[in-house]
């Protein structure tokens, strides 16, 4: 089965087709990261209407990448939430109107299940079961996966999401957008030594998670210290969070008694991050896998595997669609 995968949750515009047999054959993506520059984040209206001007030719040029026509195409999937509405609407109602108009079925993509699922497009992909840890800018969730659909959430953040952290702190120390790459790399220059910020939530049980109160300690420590303390405060709160987050995997495989970890979404990218759960499933006897760096960041190539399962499991949606800002991950259906 051949699947155009399509994703436009938030502020890229990206195209896939997925083959079952054969695999992942094109996959194109675009970042609105310039157009939002500006603002110093996304602009949800702007990214709408970035992405009804990119979608249609970069379909285009995907099947052509992919060299196949639309008789080609055997079922379309879109991601329908969660995410930012206006952009989810503008995938959701291209999907299903092409899948309409050529006569195939449609599929609607829970956005965290592509990423959960992104590291089954690699050579060396993760067997069933295996814990998941979700890290992107606006979900930080920590998922036990017995196999596709039965999803049992372990953990989750209670307030900001780690990404979103990220980008605030990075905007209060003056970086550019996107602020989680700027700030990674401004914490390189860091002193590990001058400052230790909190591990947020350590000291009680549990498997959730709390960054808000992290990134206002980034800001009362930048008022004392002053901006010339910019890359020593992000060091320590990127120090921070990866020590939060590996002690909290750690925690999960314990737990639950499993021996791989998949690690997906935007933050998963972080170098500092990578490092740490490395040493970490080797403490552990445990295994860790990521997608391409290509495909930590929102794609279309996760949208059309992630759909191409549920088309040949034998799901589809009605002629109707819809986009859901919110979507709980553990609603969805086994397959």
């Amino acid at each position: 089965m051949r699947v155009l995968g399509i994703e436009t949750s938030c502020d890229e515009t990206g195209v896939a087709v997925f083959d079952s047999k054969r695999g992942l054959l094109a996959h194109i993506l675009y970042s609105q990261a310039e157009l939002h520059a500006d603002y110093g984040g996304i602009v949800p209206e702007l990214a709408s209407r970035d992405h009804i001007r990119k979608l249609l030719p970069l379909l285009r040029q995907v099947l052509g990448q992919a060299d196949l026509s639309k008789q080609d195409i055997d079922g379309v999937a879109y991601t329908a939430g969660p995410g930012l509405i206006g952009a989810l609407l503008v995938g959701a109602a291209v999907g299903r109107s092409l899948a309409w108009a050529w006569g195939k079925p449609a599929l609607a993509v829970h956005h965290m299940e592509g990423h959960l699922l992104s590291p089954l497009l690699e050579a060396d992909s993760p067997d069933f079961p295996f814990c998941a840890l979700l890290v992107s800018g606006g979900h930080t969730m920590l998922i036990a996966v017995s196999h596709i659909g039965a999803y049992r959430v372990l953990g989750e953040s209670l307030d900001d999401a780690v990404g979103e952290a990220f980008d605030k702190t990075a905007k209060l120390l003056g970086l550019g957008y996107p602020g989680g790459p700027a700030l990674a790399k401004l914490a390189e220059r860091g002193n590990p030594d001058r400052f230790h910020f909190p591990r947020p939530m350590l000291d009680r049980p549990g498997l959730d998670f709390s960054f808000s109160g992290l990134k206002t300690y980034a800001l009362n420590t930048l008022y004392e210290k002053g901006p010339e303390a910019s890359a020593d405060i992000a060091r320590a709160f990127q120090d921070a969070v990866v020590e939060t987050l590996t002690v909290k995997c750690r925690r999960a495989l314990q737990q639950t008694g499993l021996k791989r970890l998949v690690v997906a979404g935007g933050v998963s990218a972080n170098q500092a991050l990578r490092e740490r759960l490395k040493s970490m499933g080797a403490q552990e006897n445990a295994q860790v896998y990521y997608p391409r760096l290509a495909f930590c960041t929102d794609n279309g190539a996760m949208v059309a595997f992630a759909g191409c399962q549920r088309l040949l499991a034998g799901e589809q949606v009605g002629l109707g669609f819809k986009a859901r800002a919110r979507w709980s991950l553990d609603s969805l259906p086994e397959i």
